[in-house]
């Protein structure tokens, strides 16, 4: 009797290991999925938001945004706004151009991941195009601009009064041929 108790037991606890690392395996993408649908953590969604032609601007409200690039340390690249922030009506739609170039000699794909701060504001950013819903492929030295279009819905909460949307661009490794 003692051995058959022992053999459920190890089952269950093999079981509960399993479902364990199954539930840890998951959390990131689940992570994921709620911080781009609440704009928790500051994520905007990875793709182009509808434009609201029906939204009309409050131009009786300015906002900051502020915009901040970054890339990792001794990446390949340089990569900057063209301009520190700019001042928008919440329902406007605006364009802001960020620079980046390729230093090396040979072809490099990047992609831009965003951020909203301050996190709470994430879900009332609204981008339309964006260079971060895609990779990019440069050629060797090559530079270029990259476009991003925005709006911040009318409804943010009145007491944010800047927004900073930073983006960090990092190098794609590059897959060979498949044979």
């Amino acid at each position: 009797m003692r051995r058959v108790v022992d053999r459920m037991l190890v089952w269950k606890l093999a079981a509960l290991g399993a479902a364990m690392f199954g539930f840890g395996f998951a959390l990131v993408p689940l992570y994921n999925a709620l911080c781009t649908l609440t704009g928790f953590g500051g994520k905007t969604a990875g793709v182009a938001a509808e434009a609201t032609p029906n939204v009309r601007p409050d131009s009786a409200r300015t906002l900051r945004v502020e915009f901040v690039a970054s890339v990792p340390r001794a990446a390949p690249w340089e990569f900057s706004p063209e301009v520190s922030h700019i001042d928008v009506h919440p329902g406007e739609l605006n364009v802001a151009h960020f620079r980046a170039a390729n230093l090396t000699s040979r072809e490099l794909v990047a992609q831009a991941v965003p951020s909203v701060a301050p996190g709470e504001a994430a879900r009332y950013f609204r981008k339309t195009e964006c260079f971060c819903f895609t990779t990019q492929q440069f050629a060797p030295h090559e530079s270029r601009e990259l476009t991003v279009a925005f709006m911040v819905a009318p409804d943010l909460p009145a007491y944010v009064d800047t927004l900073t949307l930073s983006y960090t661009f990092f190098t794609v490794p590059q897959r060979g041929p498949t044979s």
